[in-house]
C-alpha cells in the first residue's frame, strides 16, 4: 500500500508524467473524473485546474514546481502593480517582472553555456553555482549537489507566456487577472504547460470565465487529434529516431554519405512529427475539457519559401518573437539596414532560446540570413507568384532541403560532430551502395516513406479524412481508437523517447 501510494504521489525522475506513458493517462481519466464534479462553476472549474495543473508539474519536474509558483505570484503581484501604477513606477515594475522572468531563465538554462563562454574567452576556470541546492543545505541540512545546475522542463515556454502576460497589461491591452487562482491556472494549464503552444493571455482568459461547452462534433475532433499525436510520435518519431537517425548523428564518420543524407531528412520529420504530435495532443486534451488552443504548425514542410516556413513551423513562438521582439525593435519601420539587423537579431535570439549552444546561434543565424536572402530575391525573382506545378514543387523542395541543412546544428550534440556530418554529405553518397543501405532499414525508410506522404498529401484529403472520422458513430470512433493504442504500443522503443522540445 505504502509503495502504490509513493508511485502515485511522489517524483521519479526516470518516469516523468508525458503523453506517451500510461501513467498520464491514469492521471488525465482522474482529472477528468474530478473535472466533471466542478466544470460547472467556474471558479472551481479554474482552482481544480490549476491544483490539478501544479500536481502534473510536480510529477514532471519535481520540486521545480515552486519555482514555477514563486514566478506566477510575482507576476501576479506585478502585473497589478503595473495596471494601477502610472508613469515611471509603471516602467519599473514591468522591467522588473522581465528581469525575475528573463533572469531564473537565464540562470537555468544558459549558466552553463556564459560561463564557458566566458571561460573560453578570458581562460578563467569558473563554475556554476547551484545557489538553491546550495541554500537548502545550509538551511534544512540537506545534501543537493551544488555542482549541477538542472534545467526545469518547459520553464522558456511559461516564463514566454508569463511575459506575453505582463507586457499586454503594461500596453493596457489587457485588464490583470483578479484572481490569483485564475492566474495560475492560465499560467499552468498542464496539456500545454511544458511544449507548448504558448497561449496569449488575450485568447485564453476569456474562454476561463465562459461556460463549458463541447458539441458532438468538438469531441470528435479532440479524440481525431490525440489520437493522429500519438501515432506522429511514437509510430513516426520515435521509431526513426531510435533505429536510424540518433545512430547516424551520434557518429557520422561511421556512416555513408547517403546514410548521413536519409538522417538529416528524417531528423526533419522525426522532428515536425515529435512536436507537432505533442501539439496535436494538448490541443485535443485543452478541447475535451471546453478550452480551445490556437494550432502551432500549418503543414510547414509545403512552404515555398523561408519566411513562409516561419509562418506554418512553431507559430505561437514566430508570433511572440515578431510581438514582442521583432516589432518593438523597430521591425521594417526604419529602413533596410535597420530592418535587416531587426530581422538577424531576432532570428539570433530565437535560436538561442532554443537552446544554451552556440549551435542554436548559428542554426538561428542561418534561418535569418535565408530570410534577409528571400527579401530581396523576391524583389527580382522571376518565378513570383508562379504557380505552376514544376515550380512550386521546386521551392518547396528547395525550401525543406535548406531547413534539414540548418537543422544539422539543432540536431548535432556538438559543433564538431555538426561539422562531421557536413563532411560526410560533401563527401558523395555512394549511388552503388543506395540499395543495399534501403534493404538493410527497409522498416525505417517504409516509416519515412509514410511519415513523408502524410506531411505532403493534400489538404483536402487530411481534411476529408478528418471529417469522416468525425461523422462515425461513437462505437466506431471507440474501435479505431483501440486499434491505433495497439499499433502504437506495438511500435514503442524499450527506452521511451521523451518530446524534443521538452528541453526548450
Amino acid at each position: 500500500m505504502h509503495h502504490w501510494l509513493e508511485s502515485i504521489l511522489g517524483y521519479n525522475p526516470e518516469l516523468p508524467m508525458i503523453f506517451t506513458r500510461s501513467a498520464f493517462w491514469w492521471f488525465f481519466a482522474a482529472a477528468l473524473a474530478g473535472y466533471t464534479l466542478v466544470y460547472e462553476r467556474q471558479s472551481w472549474r479554474n482552482a481544480y485546474l490549476f491544483l490539478v495543473s501544479l500536481f502534473f508539474y510536480y510529477k514532471t519536474a519535481g520540486l521545480f514546481f515552486l519555482l514555477l509558483l514563486f514566478s506566477t505570484a510575482a507576476d501576479y503581484g506585478l502585473g497589478h502593480l503595473i495596471y494601477r501604477s502610472q508613469g515611471r513606477w509603471r516602467a519599473a515594475y514591468l522591467w522588473t517582472s522581465v528581469a525575475l522572468n528573463l533572469g531564473i531563465l537565464a540562470y537555468f538554462k544558459y549558466a552553463y553555456f556564459f560561463t564557458e563562454s566566458y571561460n573560453a574567452l578570458f581562460h578563467t576556470t569558473l563554475k556554476p553555482l547551484n545557489f538553491l541546492a546550495y541554500w537548502a543545505n545550509g538551511i534544512a541540512g540537506t545534501h543537493f549537489d551544488v555542482d549541477t545546475i538542472v534545467l526545469p522542463i518547459g520553464i522558456s515556454f511559461y516564463t514566454f507566456q508569463k511575459m506575453s502576460y505582463i507586457i499586454d497589461v503594461y500596453r493596457k491591452e489587457l485588464e490583470p487577472v483578479s484572481n490569483f487562482l485564475d492566474f495560475g491556472f492560465f499560467v499552468t494549464f498542464f496539456p500545454q504547460l511544458v511544449a507548448g503552444p504558448i497561449v496569449r493571455a488575450s485568447h485564453f482568459i476569456p474562454q476561463m470565465y465562459k461556460p463549458y461547452q463541447l458539441s458532438e462534433a468538438e469531441f470528435g475532433t479532440a479524440l481525431f487529434l490525440v489520437l493522429k499525436g500519438l501515432l506522429k510520435k511514437m509510430l513516426i518519431s520515435d521509431y526513426i529516431s531510435v533505429n536510424f537517425v540518433d545512430r547516424v548523428f551520434a557518429h557520422p564518420s561511421a556512416y555513408t554519405g547517403f546514410e548521413a543524407l536519409m538522417a538529416c531528412y528524417g531528423y526533419s520529420l522525426q522532428v515536425y512529427c515529435d512536436f507537432s504530435g505533442y501539439t496535436d495532443i494538448a490541443i485535443g486534451l485543452s478541447l475535451v475539457m471546453g478550452f480551445r488552443l490556437p494550432p502551432n504548425f500549418n503543414e510547414p514542410h509545403k512552404a515555398e519559401n523561408v519566411a513562409e516556413f516561419w509562418r506554418r513551423w512553431h507559430i505561437s513562438l514566430s508570433n511572440w518573437l515578431r510581438d514582442y521582439l521583432y516589432i518593438p525593435l523597430g521591425g521594417n519601420r526604419f529602413g533596410e539596414w535597420r530592418t535587416s539587423f531587426n530581422i538577424m537579431a531576432t532570428m539570433l535570439l530565437g535560436g538561442l532560446w532554443h537552446g544554451a549552444s552556440w549551435n542554436f546561434v548559428i542554426w538561428g543565424g542561418l534561418n535569418g540570413l535565408a530570410l534577409l536572402f528571400y527579401r530581396y530575391w523576391r524583389r527580382i525573382s522571376p518565378f513570383k507568384d508562379d504557380q505552376r506545378w514544376w515550380v512550386v514543387l521546386a521551392s518547396v523542395f528547395i525550401t525543406f532541403s535548406f531547413i534539414t541543412f540548418t537543422r544539422i546544428f539543432f540536431r548535432a550534440s556538438s559543433f564538431e560532430l555538426a561539422l562531421e556530418m557536413i563532411e560526410k554529405l560533401s563527401g558523395g553518397i555512394e549511388l552503388m551502395l543506395i540499395a543495399k543501405i534501403v534493404s538493410s532499414y527497409l522498416g525505417v525508410f517504409a516509416i519515412m516513406l509514410l511519415g513523408f506522404f502524410w506531411q505532403w498529401m493534400p489538404s483536402t484529403w487530411k481534411e476529408y479524412g478528418k471529417a469522416t472520422f468525425i461523422a462515425l458513430p461513437m462505437y466506431a470512433k471507440a474501435a479505431l481508437a483501440a486499434l491505433v493504442v495497439f499499433v502504437v504500443y506495438q511500435a514503442i522503443s524499450a527506452d521511451m523517447q521523451p518530446f524534443i522540445y521538452f528541453q526548450f
